[in-house]
């Protein structure tokens, strides 16, 4: 690796008995048999030398991961150690197996083979318990650093390197390098997973002050009918529905992120009325846009009718922000023997191609979307309806050209 991490003793190592604390121990490197002026120090290799001091190098990464504060603060000494005498096992390992230049490249890179059913690594566990733990992937990274730093360091000070020290340097970093990947790959995940439960959670408990505030309101406009005060109860019902559309969506995006998948209940429905029910409502949401609608062959089928009425709603309304305010929103559902076909085709510009395949990933918007007034949106219209389609054994895609766009979801009929 770089000329920081070589055989010269590495300052970082040096500076963790001080990190740790005034009083704190640096354990010692076991001394070599003495030897006349006239002999060769006794030469060790990597591996061996790792084998033999592996409680020095523990100290010292006990002293630095005590540091790290404030998540190491309550720790025990089994605590910071966690799963480090592992890692350094399995680089022992590793620095004995032959391998080949291949090999040994792709490990540098962090893409060592996999076991088919192999369970966790040290690293992959260690980097769990640190997520769990409280600490940040930057302190994660450093522990790594400092225990290459002290292994080398270590071992240049005890003159045990003989002939083999750049090969066993090399192959040392590569193994290093590998337990960095697999901890930090596994350490995102873990953060990734609770943030998306937190999120979850967060939009589930809210839903329950904001029914109460879309009840309340609407209480006050039945007995306000016809008064001044109506059109502000109206407002805000409408702010309420928006925000419950909004959390909806939310809730739906950590399903998916949790790898469960979006819910769908089936029961045998009309296609082709339950988008003309949606459409209807669509019509009166958006009366500056002509919404046209037609059907052809069968329609029956088993699906969710909430959620394909979702569908039509994210489709139209995506349709008519980015189409010409002046076109028309054309919706049509086509049956045959096994599928059905829902369309949603509008004119206007077409899609840039570089765009085509991002259009439904999560959290992203059109790059005109803040003016098209969609600064309110989270990005994730397109997004559920692929999941939705996938939900259901289907799919959904996009073609775009010469100022057409559609948008196609496919449905398995059973």
């Amino acid at each position: 690796m770089g000329g920081e991490e070589s055989l010269d003793p590495g300052a970082e190592s040096g500076q963790l008995c001080g990190r740790a604390g005034a009083g704190a121990v640096r354990a010692q490197v076991k001394p070599m048999p003495a030897v006349s002026s006239r002999q060769e120090a006794p030469k060790m290799r990597l591996a061996d030398f790792i084998e033999a001091n592996t409680p020095a190098i523990l100290a010292e990464w006990e002293l630095f991961a005590s540091s790290l504060l404030p998540a190491a603060a309550e720790m025990d000494a089994a605590a910071l150690r966690d799963h480090a005498e592992q890692i350094l096992q399995a680089m022992v390992k590793d620095l004995r197996t032959p391998q080949t230049r291949v090999e040994q490249s792709a490990k540098s890179k962090g893409r060592a083979p996999v076991l088919l059913g192999a369970t966790e690594t040290a690293a992959q566990t260690h980097a769990l318990l640190r997520a769990t733990g409280g600490f940040t992937i930057r302190q994660l990274v450093a522990e790594y650093r400092a225990l290459r730093a002290s292994v080398l360091r270590l071992w240049a000070d005890s003159g045990a390197y003989g002939p083999g020290a750049m090969e066993d340097a090399g192959r040392f970093n590569e193994a290093m390098d590998q337990a960095i990947a697999e901890s930090v790959d596994y350490f995102t995940s873990e953060v990734d997973r609770w943030r998306a439960i937190f999120l979850g959670v967060l939009g589930h408990d809210l839903r329950g002050p904001l029914n109460a505030v879309l009840l309340t309101s609407h209480v006050i406009s039945t007995l306000s009918s016809g008064t001044p005060v109506s059109q502000h109860t109206e407002k805000l019902m409408r702010s309420g529905q928006r925000m419950r559309q909004l959390l909806d969506d939310l809730l739906d995006f950590n399903r998916t992120s949790l790898d469960i998948g979006i819910r769908v209940t089936r029961e045998p429905v009309d296609l082709a009325t339950v988008c003309r029910e949606e459409i209807e409502l669509l019509r009166s949401a958006l009366p500056a846009s002509t919404i046209e609608f037609a059907t052809e062959g069968g329609t029956q089928g088993s699906w969710d009718a909430s959620r394909i009425k979702q569908v039509v709603s994210n489709l139209v309304i995506n349709a008519a922000r980015y189409g010409d305010r002046s076109g028309v929103v054309r919706v049509s559902v086509r049956g045959d023997d096994a599928d059905a076909h829902l369309s949603v085709e509008n004119t206007g510009p077409s899609i840039p191609k570089e765009l085509m395949n991002s259009l439904f990933e999560p959290l992203r918007r059109h790059a005109g979307a803040d003016s098209h007034g969609e600064s309110e949106s989270l990005g994730l219209g397109l997004f559920i309806v692929r999941q939705v389609a996938l939900a259901h054994g289907g799919s959904a895609g996009v073609e775009s050209a010469e100022g057409r766009t559609r948008f196609t979801v496919t449905l398995p009929k059973r």
